[in-house]
């Protein structure tokens, strides 16, 4: 995990595996900040979706109970994302570095389409 400090906030940058390790216990909450359509086509299961384009810091649960770690398809509109929430006044923000294309090319486990059927399949 690679940390820095933003004023009074801690900004986190989690490896796939730090996230898969964390959601497997529990720990936190994952936010997809995707598009929709991306989101329906393949996502990480038990993610949140909350897009870029709708994004409200003022809207994200507290985090007393579990931090927040949002992602996103490489990397760069999590960072963003979390940057904005930082001046929004949150002090504890994570983001996973890569995306769900780090998230895959390591083999996590996830949802995608079925592209003869169109329905959901897990895919590990």
């Amino acid at each position: 995990m690679k940390t820095e400090t933003v004023g009074d906030a801690t900004f986190e940058t989690w490896a796939p595996d730090e996230v898969q390790a964390a959601l497997d216990k529990h720990e936190i909450v994952l936010i997809d900040v995707r598009t929709p359509q991306e989101f329906m086509f393949e996502h990480i299961e038990g993610a949140l979706l909350m897009p870029m384009a709708f994004f409200k810091a003022d809207a994200l649960p507290g985090q007393s109970e579990k931090k927040i770690v949002f992602h996103c398809g490489s990397g760069a509109r999590s960072e963003k994302v979390s940057r904005a929430a930082i001046e929004a006044g949150m002090t504890q923000v994570a983001h996973m570095e890569g995306g769900f294309g780090a998230w895959k090319q390591s083999g996590k486990p996830h949802i995608t389409t079925n592209m003869a059927t169109g329905a959901p399949q897990r895919k590990a």
